[in-house]
């Protein structure tokens, strides 16, 4: 009864008005927290909209000539057509074909044989190979299913010999790294990234502002240390936490899911550690920028959404438009991606992940050094 007597007060709405005045004006001074309100919603509806897409078109493919015929071109250009296959790199060996697989600067290959064209004309029905980085079984399947229909249309204004309702030629579709098409294979290894990803911005921005929180980190800075020592010592703990998570998560993939490791461990360990400090130094430039563990939880996550987005481990990174691709490649989620999924499943040595490996490293520096930048600004 009493609650019902306050509600129908109006000095009971005047208080509570005066609440509502003083939230507002308490939002409208934390930056952080309005631009979280406003930009996770704007930014999901940009990226879903226009940026992700399920069925991939023109995903990067090489092309290996024996022999330079009519009957090859016909078939490269209905392969072509069918707008799932963009024909980026030719090639003249065998081991350039498998270098650009196993590096994922193209996710298909066409090989034509040498005497094609004469095996086609004298009715032999030869066959000619499509070799697909099945790592990613999203972005191979549909474009793997759409070539059941090349070997009826691609030379049907080509005249040849033999049976005109029987296909003029074959093509044996080869789905490396991943035969089976199974999702795990590629989800497991880039839960590592992910995780990772979420884990040390997180843990890092809050490491850093909870010391100011509680005034400690006055004490620390009164001591004679300097800026980079401290962020180095907040780091490097963090950096064993990261590797230990990384080894759990890989570990897991291993025993339970089947996931084969078919690189070098030291190398993914090298790797691993170059990203876990380029996300910790991110973490560490987010804490120099917010003022409470609230603000760098939420900056951590405004960035993990376009991580997890961008980087192709929701959906295939080359179906999305050129500017969310460049987007994207500034993230070292997507370059980690990549090589950790390159060397599990794969086997791909550090000459095939050369540009993912430099662009890693020079992801982490720049972080590092903005990060030690804005926290000497802090101090002054």
């Amino acid at each position: 009864m009493s609650l019902f007597s306050d509600l129908i007060r109006v000095g009971f709405w005047r208080r509570v008005g005066a609440m509502i005045r003083k939230e507002f004006v308490q939002l409208r001074r934390d930056r952080i927290t309005f631009a979280t309100i406003v930009s996770i919603p704007l930014m999901q509806l940009v990226l879903f909209g226009y940026a992700i897409n399920t069925q991939p078109r023109g995903l990067p493919t090489a092309v290996l000539l024996q022999e330079s015929s009519d009957v090859g071109r016909s078939i490269l250009k209905a392969l072509e057509n069918t707008s799932y296959f963009a024909f980026t790199r030719k090639v003249h060996t065998v081991e350039e074909f498998d270098n650009l697989l196993l590096s994922g600067k193209v996710l298909f290959g066409v090989e034509i044989p040498r005497g094609f064209e004469r095996a086609v004309r004298r009715g032999d029905h030869p066959a000619l190979l499509v070799a697909a980085d099945a790592t990613d079984p999203v972005a191979a399947s549909s474009a793997l299913s759409a070539l059941g229909v090349i070997t009826q249309t691609a030379l049907e204004h080509d005249l040849f010999a033999g049976d005109p309702m029987s296909p003029p030629f074959e093509i044996r579709a080869h789905a490396r790294y991943n035969p089976a098409g199974s999702s795990r294979l590629n989800i497991v290894p880039g839960l590592v990234g992910t995780i990772l990803t979420m884990t040390m911005l997180i843990f890092t921005a809050l490491s850093v502002t909870r010391e100011i929180e509680r005034g400690t980190m006055e004490n620390l800075l009164s001591m004679p240390i300097k800026p980079i020592e401290v962020m180095f010592g907040k780091i490097i703990p963090y950096v064993l936490v990261g590797f230990i998570q990384a080894v759990l998560i890989i570990g897991i993939g291993v025993l339970l899911f089947g996931v084969p490791v078919r690189g070098g461990l030291a190398m993914l360990a090298l790797l691993s550690t170059l990203f876990i400090t380029a996300n910790l130094a991110i973490g560490y430039t987010f804490s120099t920028i917010v003022q409470n563990q609230l603000q760098a939880m939420q900056m951590s996550m405004m960035f993990f959404l376009p991580s997890i987005l961008l980087s192709g481990f929701m959906f295939p990174f080359a179906g999305m438009p050129v500017w969310a691709q460049y987007l994207g490649e500034g993230l070292p989620l997507t370059h980690y991606l990549r090589i950790v999924r390159a060397i599990m499943l794969k086997g791909s040595t550090v000459q095939n992940l050369q540009y993912d490996t430099i662009a890693l490293v020079a992801l982490m520096l720049l972080a590092m050094t903005i990060a030690v930048t804005r926290f000497r600004r802090t101090l002054d």
